[in-house]
């Protein structure tokens, strides 16, 4: 019997007889290529003309093909465009029974549950191998970024805000206080984790606390599936309070006092000096005391009194 129709094969699977399924786990790095292991631990030789080989996700609860191999047909993407092109099965591994999928370019939406079906067409279909796959998908967060205000008074609130980008799966959030490496209380802090157009999630987390002199704390983005736990440092220190400094216009007028008092008792000393002056002038010139008029002397006085004998013409 030939199975040109997967749907057709599909169906007949269900009337199969459970087998025992073997589990694997797998992690890969968003843009990585992984393969994902089917087959048998001892070597084995297989015609490739009696096999049948299915690989399926459930999407909904509905089984989806990622790709097959029926009877020396292959055929990559079937049922689900996302994997055209990016799922493949190695006919030449497959004859070794190694049924491994090879998947590349890894995206977050491939995180999913890949079961491996193999059947030998020869004994009746019957099925020989099946084998469960989780493919767990991680991608590295971006170092966090704290960003701090500056420019607060001291009895503000501080408000600092963490971000850290492209990572994959949803993270841990919380900060530290870096002094003692204790945990912040959760109710200081809002974190939003949001998927960006690439499918992996951003971060934001804003934490607020009451501005002390001297502030220094962590903002953590873990990363659980990689074991990584990545710390940016967020430090703020509050200057000191100092009282207005009006040194130079205290300094100035200070300056400015002096000089109008310097001016005062120059002027006063002029006034002193001109007032000892007059007052020695009047004193020089009126040596009889303040009541004695000073008159200038006439100069006609100055030749007063009796006038001299005329000796008459004649002789004596």
């Amino acid at each position: 019997m030939r199975l040109r129709s997967p749907g057709m094969f599909l169906l007949l699977l269900g009337a199969l007889q459970a087998t025992d399924i073997q589990e694997q786990e797998v992690r890969a790095l968003v843009g990585s290529d992984v393969k994902l292991s089917c087959g048998f631990h001892e070597r084995r030789a297989f015609d490739l003309d009696d096999l049948y080989v299915y690989w399926q996700i459930s999407i909904m609860g509905h089984p989806t093909t990622v790709t097959y191999y029926l009877s020396g047909n292959s055929s990559a993407g079937l049922e689900d465009n996302r994997y055209r092109d990016r799922a493949w099965l190695v006919p030449e591994s497959m004859k070794h029974g190694d049924f491994s999928l090879h998947l590349y370019n890894i995206t977050p939406q491939d995180e999913q549950k890949f079961n491996c079906l193999v059947f030998r067409k020869s004994l009746q279909l019957k099925k020989i191998l099946e084998v469960m796959v989780t493919l767990h998908v991680a991608a590295n967060y971006s170092m966090p970024v704290v960003q701090v205000p500056s420019g607060l008074s001291e009895d503000e609130e501080l408000t600092l805000t963490c971000t850290s980008m492209n990572g994959y799966p949803k993270p841990n959030v919380y900060w530290i206080n870096k002094t003692d490496n204790s945990m912040l209380t959760e109710g200081l802090q809002n974190s939003t984790v949001f998927l960006n157009a690439r499918g992996l999630y951003d971060v934001v987390s804003v934490l607020r606390i009451r501005r002390t002199p001297s502030v220094n704390v962590g903002c953590c983005i873990e990363n659980v599936l990689l074991h990584q736990n990545l710390t940016g440092i967020g430090q703020a220190e509050t200057p000191r309070a100092t009282k207005p400094s009006n040194t130079g216009s205290h300094t100035s007028v200070h300056r400015k006092g002096h000089g109008t008092v310097l001016s005062a008792l120059a002027v006063l000393g002029v006034v002193v000096v001109v007032a000892a002056a007059v007052g020695w002038v009047c004193r020089s010139r009126c040596p009889h005391g303040i009541h004695a008029r000073c008159r200038p002397a006439r100069p006609e006085q100055a030749f007063s009194g009796p006038p001299s004998p005329l000796h008459p013409h004649g002789g004596a």
